[in-house]
């Protein structure tokens, strides 16, 4: 059961969640409804890429705590546009490593007036499973596995029949493996064997059970549903339980890896400020489809933000 499930219903109410990424920082304004469940009133997705360069120095850039903290102005200007009477913002991998975290999380804290609650990956994922089942309530009392890919790390949550029966968080991510592996534009051959390998190294010791049903989440598995799709403009609708292939992810990942940065940026349905980490991220779905011997990937509009929405919802209105 969800905290959507037990939540005492306050219509009308405004509430909004920040999911403050490695790559991405997201932004959900959801209005509770009589029935208790809530419907987006706006949502918004800006690239701030906290984690440049955080797999090689350790801390955040100045730049990118510039930019991050700006992009917070904006939100804030649009949560007071939107009348929201509550805010809940989380921080995830980048600020839970980063020696100098503080210079983004003060000045941030000021701007949205309360603090950031950097989460450990456990409680990440938890969000994650909790926005997934309310999103699919096909998949309670079935065995499936949720992927979270982000830019620093990838949340990894098994369920069985009785719920959620393991989670894991661990240091892959699209922006880490990026900068870390694929220096060639496109990537060399060489390049994409190392990236493979790291990859299969760090998801051996997962708990997945043979031929799991894979739901993935998070910008890289919406952008790979929105270029199998070819969206000249994204669409939650059609993106939020679209299914690929296990193959068809491969064919995808052969393809985004051919290409340069400058051509995947000219790929319909593919946001160009994604371009340059896609294929590391491609990668990670590709090679857990593989793990698990699953034989497609379910895609989730729906992730942190929401999985937080829920909870925020499920507070006492103040």
């Amino acid at each position: 059961m969800t905290a959507a499930d037990t939540a005492a219903p306050h219509p009308g109410r405004r509430l909004a969640t920040l999911d403050i990424g490695t790559n991405t920082l997201l932004l959900l304004v959801a209005e509770q409804q009589a029935d208790g469940s809530l419907r987006a009133i706006y949502e918004a997705c800006e690239f701030g890429r906290l984690g440049q360069g955080l797999d090689r120095s350790g801390a955040l850039a100045t730049d990118a705590v510039t930019r991050s903290l700006e992009i917070l102005r904006r939100y804030r200007a649009d949560m007071d546009r939107h009348g929201v009477g509550a805010v809940a913002a989380v921080g995830t991998q980048a600020l839970r490593e980063a020696r100098n975290r503080d210079a983004f999380t003060a000045p941030a804290a000021e701007i949205l007036g309360r603090p950031i609650e950097i989460i450990a990956g456990e409680r990440e994922a938890a969000l994650v499973y909790q926005a997934v089942s309310a999103s699919f309530p096909a998949l309670a009392g079935t065995a499936f596995a949720i992927a979270d890919v982000g830019g620093g790390s990838t949340e990894v949550v098994v369920a069985d029949t009785g719920g959620v029966a393991s989670v894991t968080s661990v240091p892959i991510g699209s922006v880490r493996l990026s900068e870390r592996h694929l220096g060639g534009d496109p990537p060399t051959a060489a390049e994409l064997e190392a990236l493979t390998a790291d990859i299969d190294a760090v998801l051996a010791p997962l708990p997945l059970p043979a031929g799991i049903r894979v739901v993935g989440t998070a910008g890289t598995a919406t952008t790979m549903a929105g270029v199998a799709l070819a969206l000249d403009d994204y669409d939650p609708e059609r993106v939020n339980g679209f299914t690929m292939s296990t193959a068809a992810v491969d064919d995808q990942l052969r393809t985004l890896a051919a290409l340069s940065v400058a051509e995947r940026r000219r790929l319909p349905g593919l946001e160009p400020r994604r371009a340059d980490v896609i294929v590391a991220g491609a990668a990670i779905f590709a090679r857990l489809l593989h793990r698990a011997r699953a034989d497609e990937l379910l895609i989730s509009d729906r992730g942190v933000r929401w999985g937080l929405a829920y909870e925020l919802a499920a507070a006492p209105a103040l």
